[in-house]
């Protein structure tokens, strides 16, 4: 049977270049790496790399296996983070996925107050359910829900999808436009405004728009920004529109430097779901988490109450 750390160190041989990189990136000695890629070969069948002066070049063979075992690899090590647990520490570690907005907006303040371990993903919500239910993440904060009798899902909150417009927009036309109910010259005004969006999120544009005015957006992004924090720095007390739930901006809204200009006809509202599996082992830390949560959503919530086992 091919060990499995053959795999390791020859991935590690590829991302390297060397031989010693590899056995410095893995930990053992440069004999230990050698005999591991020398094994692989004989098992495979084919030379892997060929040898030059000052770097390992991979061969078709080569190139072909690292595409073929570099995500499977990926996730074995990320089980292996997952699982293990420092000797010296009786403290817990908890994974948690989320999108990098929310994690930014509510999380990342009180990182250094939490009395366990944090390891934290952003992603794809249907991945990041899938790898809750594997057990690589023990808590998920999601819109989303996927049928499993593993799973449990809390509704805690809601986030209501609205259009924003920088405090220097002028908006008056489209205010009045709204008052009288002329949709077909609300999507003409919108269609010639300057816009703003990222690259991975057109779901909620869309989505509002199908919801409003029953079609596609036909719209073009004028300035596409890394992620949806970066659209509400970019709009602060400028022009432009975008849309987005409202708690990332409830801030600058009050504040001024960004305007509220509308909430559709109907309010497009997600639930907010906590999800976890039914049966864990971190009831209390998942609780501390919750609580920040809650807090963050609701603000009468207190944060002290949070910290309590």
């Amino acid at each position: 049977m091919v060990n499995l750390e053959w795999f390791r160190t020859f991935k590690a041989i590829y991302e390297t270049g060397s031989l010693t990189s590899a056995a410095n990136k893995l930990f053992i000695s440069q004999p230990g790496v050698s005999l591991h890629l020398t094994s692989l070969e004989t098992h495979v069948g084919y030379k892997l790399f060929d040898r030059g002066t000052r770097k390992m070049i991979p061969t078709e063979h080569g190139k072909i296996l690292y595409n073929s075992i570099v995500e499977g690899v990926d996730k074995l090590e990320a089980a292996e983070k997952h699982f293990f647990r420092n000797t010296h520490s009786d403290k817990a570690s908890i994974s948690i996925g989320m999108c990098f907005e929310t994690f930014q907006a509510t999380l990342e303040p009180y990182i250094s107050e939490l009395p366990f371990d944090l390891i934290s993903r952003f992603g794809c919500y249907d991945e990041m359910l899938s790898d809750l239910e594997k057990g690589l993440l023990d808590f998920v904060i999601s819109p989303q829900k996927i049928e499993s009798v593993n799973m449990q899902y809390t509704p805690f909150s809601s986030e209501r999808i609205v259009l924003i417009a920088g405090a220097a927009t002028d908006t008056a036309e489209f205010k009045g436009i709204i008052s009288k109910g002329d949709w077909k010259a609300c999507e003409n005004w919108l269609n010639n405004q300057s816009w703003f969006g990222t690259t991975g999120d057109m779901e909620t544009l869309r989505n509002f728009w199908i919801a409003n005015f029953r079609k596609r957006p036909d719209l073009k992004l004028n300035y596409i920004v890394p992620n949806k924090l970066s659209i509400i720095r970019c709009l602060a007390n400028k022009k432009g529109l975008a849309i987005l739930p409202d708690f990332l901006c409830r801030k600058q809204i009050e504040n001024g430097e960004l305007q509220l200009l509308w909430e559709g006809k109907a309010p497009l509202e997600n639930t907010l779901y906590f999800v976890h599996r039914k049966k864990t082992i971190y009831e209390k830390e998942l609780q501390i988490l919750k609580d920040i949560f809650i807090k963050e959503f609701e603000p009468q919530v207190s944060f002290a109450e949070s910290l309590k086992y």
